[in-house]
């Protein structure tokens, strides 16, 4: 009896259509964000007019590729669309996750938590067999198969279910639980709703609600998509909540995306529904393939593909902890922030002015920021730690460049975090220009002194 609860059958089949779906829906989703980038001129602003970038830790070698940024979007966009349409598919899956995850490593200013969870699937996506069934490819070689290994479409779920599950207990702390912060500071911005901006949304019960609510949603979602009975209940609750916070909070394409993901909880007969209509209405063609059946893994290659995926898999089970190795408080020295799902959970402000001296005379020049970095840079360099290094080496080399000499960089700068008192932020009497990028922790930041402080995961 205990076996039956852990042990896991990867030799067990299922209808390859939940995965097909998945696919075409992937795809399509993938295709509009790269449009509606596009025709927001956001490629422009965000890579092309900007001077200077923030890199990732590693990855500094990745940077905007002047106009050549248009051809980048381009071929992500084709490969989208074909992601969608199973055509070429593995060749378009591993150029959508290459080319998608360079346009998110260009520049650490536009970090969203949704943009690593599609790099995160469509890593995942390489790996499987979803042009098996319902695709170019399928219809080219005029044979599909209409079963796929279980484990496949189960790696999705795993992957989706790490979402909703790490954002939950990323919520357990005292601030977004019994401050409900810091949705008392944006929910205010929305009183101009429609029916329930000036009642229900300005009653202080409502903040609280709203935070308990988040919390418990995504903590029991994904239990509650894979049970049966509550599934029709929990898709319902994943429509409703992503659209409310579509409505509240600028958050792009991720609650669309979510959406049609949830998707793959369910079981193949609604897949196959969908493709049905698809074929009826809108293709309006009658395909004839062989159908082979059951999808396996060559011998040679299924072993590496489950050590590459189970590695993977806990990878993303284990990095969210990584903040863990680090003392102090996370969301004041956020070190170990990122790629944790903790989503939408700080309203963080600052001013961080920058001062260039001479070490060996005392002289000294303050820098005006809007001379290197737009609005949304300096904003974002505020207040995160890694920004303001990095923000101050490169200054450091620019006036080394001008001519100046025995250059050192001095900050002086004041954070608030959730409605907190704003508090110095960095130690001023540290060269930040001697400072290196590490993992190590940034002994640099100040401790977080404000009395009202966090406690919970």
């Amino acid at each position: 009896m205990k076996n039956n609860y852990f042990s896991y059958n990867f030799n067990a089949q299922t209808k390859a259509a939940p995965l097909a779906v998945f696919r075409l829906f992937f795809g399509l989703m993938m295709f509009g964000s790269i449009v509606r980038f596009w025709a927001n001129g956001w490629i422009d602003k965000l890579y092309i007019q900007p001077n200077f970038f923030f890199s990732y830790y590693g990855f500094e070698w990745i940077k905007p590729l002047g106009n050549y940024t248009y051809l980048l979007f381009l071929i992500c966009g084709i490969s989208a669309l074909s992601v969608a349409f199973g055509y070429k598919y593995r060749l378009a899956i591993t150029t959508f996750f290459l080319s998608f995850t360079y346009i998110e490593l260009m520049d650490k200013t536009t970090y969203l938590n949704h943009y690593y969870f599609i790099s995160v699937l469509s890593f995942l996506l390489i790996f499987l067999p979803a042009n098996a069934y319902f695709s170019v490819d399928a219809y080219n070689k005029k044979k599909q198969f209409s079963f796929v290994p279980k484990w496949t479409i189960d790696s999705i779920k795993i992957v989706l279910g790490i979402v909703y599950f790490y954002a939950g207990l990323a919520k357990i702390n005292s601030d977004w639980l019994f401050r409900a912060m810091p949705l008392k500071i944006w929910l205010p911005s929305k009183y101009d709703l429609p029916f329930i901006g000036e009642t229900i949304m300005q009653q202080d019960w409502f903040f609280y609600a709203m935070s308990w609510a988040g919390m418990l949603y995504d903590l029991a979602i994904p239990f509650l998509l894979l049970y049966k009975r509550t599934r029709l209940f929990a898709f319902f609750m994943v429509v409703f909540f992503h659209v409310f916070t579509r409505v509240l909070f600028p958050i792009g394409m991720f609650p669309f995306i979510m959406i049609v993901s949830t998707l793959v909880f369910f079981d193949a007969s609604l897949h196959e529904k969908i493709i049905h209509f698809i074929r009826k209405y809108i293709l309006k063609t009658k395909t004839i393939v062989q159908d082979l059946k059951e999808y396996h893994f060559p011998k040679a290659k299924r072993k590496g593909i489950l050590l590459i995926i189970g590695a993977f898999l806990l990878l993303q089970i284990v990095i969210p902890w990584r903040y863990l190795l680090y003392p102090g408080e996370l969301f004041w020295t956020e070190e170990g922030y990122r790629f944790s799902w903790r989503v939408m959970l700080m309203e963080k402000a600052g001013s961080t002015n920058f001062k260039i001296v001479n070490l060996k005379t005392g002289s000294s020049f303050m820098v005006d920021n809007t001379d290197f970095l737009t609005s949304f840079q300096e904003k974002q360099m505020s207040f995160q730690p890694d920004f303001i290094l990095e923000y101050a080496h490169y200054l450091g080399d620019h006036f080394t460049k001008q001519g100046h000499e025995n250059v050192g960089v001095f900050v002086e700068s004041y954070v608030a975090l959730n409605g907190r008192m704003s508090t110095k932020y960095i130690n001023s009497k540290v060269d930040l220009y001697q400072q290196k990028q590490s993992f190590k922790h940034r002994e640099w930041v100040l401790p977080f002194s404000s009395e009202i402080k966090i406690k919970g995961i």
